[in-house]
């Protein structure tokens, strides 16, 4: 039997990351079946594995594809662009609401030089696959981004002197000016739990948890921040308007909370985890905008729907999840709890490494 509890806790505005580096997961055939009754109907995955994309044909819920790093040199020529466009996306639209393509994730900015190697590919394959798209009639109907982290950031505090790394600008300014011709969101992975977890004597716990806590004000817009998040948020918002946009928005591609992590890896527990999602989604639900942008809905990703046990690095990363691969929920968020039924199991999944930390 395989308990399910976030029924009427998720809202419009949130979804969740499926991703499967592991080898003990549900079949994806059974997870849209899962997510049904739970009110979650949005997905975010990281690669366009047709056994997924099949999974959720003649359902309601919304997909975003991933397309991994590796693929972006080959991208970037039209022509492979648009066979992508046609094995992977056109085969299922008529059933599967794909409704956006993340090109690349974490690209810029990484500290390994694997993924370095990619910066100049990336917003040439998000224009090769922006055009295949346009080839084919799709381009209003399924967007295209990619997924940066917050070390794109040379600055986050105070929010209002929020500006992109020196190194990063040549490459930044280009993908705005490309969101803002396309009309497509600037996707962040934010994570506060990192800011807590590489100083937590000066990161007041509270203000990274979204509990109760005296805040901080920005000094040159006396806007008051009571959470990490919306701070993040802002200044993402203070530096893309820092290169002359103030019409893209900004989207969390992921954030999220671990529930269990090594000795050294502060905050990791499964009590903060539970605070962490427990109290975003019911600011979710208030339909608060950040100090900075009040009018602006805030829409973001969970990550991430399950324990993913075959992730490298440290414990944190396999312990991100809300439900354990047995589908029961890693930590109670106070919910009335369904039977869902039971799930197969496959013997492997894998996909595109999807969060560089």
């Amino acid at each position: 039997m395989f308990l399910g509890s976030f029924v009427g806790i998720f809202s419009n505005g949130v979804g969740v990351n499926y991703g499967r580096i592991a080898n003990n997961l549900p079949s994806p055939s059974q997870v849209p079946n899962f997510l049904k009754p739970l009110n979650i109907n949005r997905v975010k995955v990281y690669d366009s594995d047709p056994k997924v994309l099949q999974a959720f044909a003649g359902t309601s819920i919304e997909l975003i594809v991933g397309l991994g790093n590796e693929y972006l040199q080959r991208m970037s020529d039209p022509q492979q662009a648009q066979t992508w466009i046609q094995e992977n996306i056109l085969p299922y639209l008529s059933q599967t609401k794909i409704t956006c393509i993340n090109v690349g994730n974490e690209v810029l900015g990484a500290d390994d030089g694997e993924t370095t190697s990619y910066d100049t590919y990336l917003l040439p394959a998000m224009k090769s696959m922006y055009a295949a798209l346009v080839n084919v009639g799709l381009n209003k109907q399924v967007c295209v981004t990619t997924a940066h982290s917050l070390k794109i950031l040379a600055s986050s505090s105070p929010p209002s002197q929020g500006v992109f790394r020196e190194d990063m600008v040549e490459y930044i300014k280009p993908i705005l000016d490309f969101h803002t011709q396309v009309n497509s969101p600037f996707f962040i992975n934010a994570y506060p739990y990192f800011a807590y977890k590489s100083d937590p004597d000066n990161v007041r716990l509270e203000y990274t948890l979204f509990e109760p806590n005296e805040g901080t004000v920005d000094p040159n817009t006396n806007l008051k921040y009571d959470n990490m998040l919306y701070a993040q948020i802002d200044a993402v918002y203070s530096a893309i308007k820092a290169l002359g946009h103030t019409d893209v928005e900004v989207k969390i591609s992921e954030t999220g909370w671990p529930s269990k992590g090594d000795e050294n890896e502060a905050g990791a527990t499964i009590e903060n985890a539970r605070m962490y999602n427990r109290n975003l989604m019911q600011k979710m639900q208030q339909g608060q905008g950040t100090p900075a942008h009040p009018s602006q809905p805030i829409d973001i990703y969970i990550f991430a729907l399950f324990n993913e046990n075959m992730k490298n690095g440290s414990t944190s990363e396999r312990n991100f999840g809300l439900y354990y691969p047995n589908g029961t929920l890693v930590y109670d968020l106070g919910v009335q709890s369904y039977a869902l039924p039971r799930m197969d199991y496959s013997s492997s999944h894998k996909n595109v490494s999807n969060k560089y930390v």
